[in-house]
């Protein structure tokens, strides 16, 4: 037995820190979608004045790697996760073209 130190020291959680979610695709959909939603200034927090524009570009990015992680994932999915990721992208591509076309009429 040697007297040195353990290289890695257990670090005791400290007591304001929240507890992480598991690791699960569900999660990782769930947050990619929420990302994409805070991109496209459907998620906002704070003041309302204080509320930045969609960043469209970053917002469609996002979407083209939930549709890329779908095409990838397709058939090993169980159905549930399936269905969420299918039914997250339909939800963000329709709220990306509402999100184009509002930024068309405000830059008339």
């Amino acid at each position: 037995m040697s007297d040195t130190p353990d290289p890695k020291p257990t670090q005791e959680p400290r007591e304001e820190e929240l507890p992480l979610p598991p690791v699960s695709f569900e999660f990782l959909t769930l947050s990619l979608k929420t990302q994409a939603e805070v991109q496209l200034g459907l998620l906002h927090f704070g003041e309302e004045k204080d509320r930045p524009k969609p960043n469209l570009r970053l917002a469609r990015h996002t979407i083209d790697l939930m549709a890329m992680l779908q095409e990838k994932t397709r058939g090993n999915l169980s159905l549930e996760e399936q269905r969420l990721l299918d039914n997250s992208l339909t939800e963000l591509r329709f709220r990306y073209v509402q999100a184009v076309e509002e930024s068309g009429k405000s830059a008339s």
